[in-house]
């Protein structure tokens, strides 16, 4: 990926976000079935902090749902723990894109069933990411211990045939953590045929994992403290409704706000956000205690990320439709 700027000339809050995030990431559950060793929840006690709120209730999920379908924003279920574990799973996703809300769904893939898939399909969730972070049983078995790899292979192929057969604008991509004891190059090489597209991510400690990265190259110079990228694009949500600053605080110790007091938008548009932004367009980022401390941040993109990814998978899917 050394072709890829990711870095721009100027830097603020996105186009698309001036009024409303692009994306609210989820921490939908806080359960698996995987015990994965670069996952920081396996790393620390977040999930015992939450015996209380495992799973986002319905009413949180919906006034989310509904406030994304008016703005056009992405519902990003993503942290916490895997989300088709969630028993009203299918029935939400749908509901979210009856009022017009976007879906990518980040799941591990293997408790997909043909029909929990045709009904996500059918309902047009706009994208499904597997993280596999292998191409071979005997890998997947050391990075994603409680799975099998055949089974999850399986479920893509059937994810895209479903797809194909009702000719949804579902895009199905899988992901890989470039980390150690992996092959980055053969995991695409085995993906690509199969799937819209495969993302190579960084590897994350998120401040709880052991570093184990193949490629610590970062995206942004650490020394020049650019503007990170998701003050700018993104907000985050927990199963009780509390919003961080950051998805780097994956604990939510940082909560500031909870959507129950308060619109999204009004979240967004808020005091706290526009200070933390100004801050860092003002290369003060580390005037933030949560961003002082903070690992990852040399790994942000301001070009190679979910949009990115998108809009690749879009031209891949399509081209292909076309031969």
């Amino acid at each position: 990926m050394s072709d890829i700027k990711h870095t721009q000339e100027k830097y603020g809050i996105r186009e698309k976000a001036k009024e409303f995030p692009m994306m609210c990431v989820l921490s939908f559950v806080y359960v698996c079935n995987y015990k994965c060793p670069n996952c920081p929840y396996n790393n620390s006690d977040i999930r015992s902090d939450y015996n209380d709120a495992l799973f986002m209730p319905e009413d949180i999920f919906k006034k989310i749902a509904d406030e994304c379908g008016k703005y056009d924003s992405y519902i990003r279920i993503s942290g916490g723990g895997e989300p088709m574990i969630h028993k009203q799973a299918v029935e939400l996703l749908e509901y979210a894109k009856s009022v017009n809300a976007r879906i990518g769904l980040i799941t591990n893939g293997s408790l997909f069933t043909e029909e929990s898939l045709r009904r996500l399909i059918k309902a047009r969730v706009d994208m499904i990411e597997c993280s596999v972070d292998a191409c071979d049983a005997e890998t997947y078995k050391k990075v994603r211990p409680g799975g099998d790899f055949n089974v999850v292979v399986e479920n893509i192929k059937l994810a895209v045939k479903i797809r194909d057969e009702l000719k949804s604008s579902t895009k199905i991509i899988v992901s890989a953590i470039n980390q150690k004891c992996v092959n980055v190059d053969e995991i695409k090489k085995f993906w690509e045929p199969i799937v819209d597209n495969v993302q190579i991510r960084k590897y994350l400690t998120w401040g709880y994992n052991e570093d184990q990265s193949a490629d610590a190259t970062p995206y942004l110079p650490p020394e020049e403290r650019i503007p990170c990228p998701w003050l700018f694009e993104r907000l985050n949500i927990d199963t009780r409704g509390d919003v961080t600053i950051c998805g780097e605080d994956i604990a939510f110790d940082e909560k500031f706000d909870n959507i129950n007091n308060k619109s999204i938008k009004e979240i967004w548009n808020g005091t706290e956000f526009s200070y933390w932004r100004q801050k860092h367009l003002d290369r003060k980022g580390n005037d933030i205690p949560i961003c002082s401390k903070c690992p990852d941040w040399q790994y942000r993109s301001w070009q190679y990320n979910y949009w990115n990814i998108i809009k690749e998978a879009e031209e891949k899917k399509a081209a292909a439709q076309q031969q």
